[in-house]
């Protein structure tokens, strides 16, 4: 069977049918009492970005519940922390400051999405209060909201994504195997069992 592209919007909202009314209407611009309580409960985002040229990089965030800082009802801050220093999706906001958020709160179906338009700060006084296990960010991303809704829950049904018991973890090969097969490493596979061991969340935030 060949392949059958859809190139135009037209031809998706045909497929798709068009938006229901509950979807289109429930954006907002500003933050909801509800949303901070979603985002004091979230240990976990993705944060999307892309560059001036369209290249798009997802990075993933996560802290103790309630890590994201509200400045005000249209802004927040995420805090950044030590990492492997490709800083992808930094370089990314220097050229294009556009972003989009998904903040998860574990064992709930729903997401908060967030889009905005995002700058960096390497110090404000609000990093006092992004302070986790006595360490101060030393970045922080913050994000002038444009957009706010909930999305519904059906990825996540449709995945069993909280279900312990569709959970195969050992499916794969260690996270030290799979970067000895498919990175080029100067490192022994026990060098890098050890490194991605015990010791690596030992360092999570120095």
């Amino acid at each position: 069977m060949s392949w059958v592209e859809i190139e135009s919007e037209a031809e998706l909202r045909e497929l798709l049918g068009e938006v229901m009314p509950r979807a289109a209407t429930k954006e907002r611009v500003r933050l909801h009492e509800r949303d901070r309580e979603w985002l004091a409960a979230s240990p976990f985002c993705l944060i999307a970005t892309s560059d001036d040229a369209g290249a798009c990089d997802v990075s993933p965030k996560g802290d103790p519940a309630g890590f994201v800082h509200v400045i005000d009802d249209t802004t927040i801050a995420i805090p950044d922390r030590p990492g492997n220093r490709r800083a992808d999706g930094f370089l990314n906001v220097l050229t294009n400051p556009h972003v989009g958020l998904i903040f998860l709160i574990p064992g709930r179906n729903e997401t908060l999405r967030i889009n905005g338009r995002a700058r960096l700060l390497r110090d404000a006084p609000f990093f006092d209060e992004m302070i986790v296990k006595g360490h101060r960010p030393h970045l922080a991303l913050v994000v002038e909201i444009e957009q706010i809704f909930f999305h519904c829950a059906k990825a996540f049904l449709r995945s069993e994504l909280w279900k312990p018991d569709s959970w195969e973890p050992e499916v794969l090969p260690s996270h030290a195997r799979l970067v000895k097969d498919v990175q080029k490493v100067e490192e022994s596979l026990e060098q890098l069992e050890s490194y991605y061991g015990k010791a690596y969340a030992e360092r999570l935030y120095g």
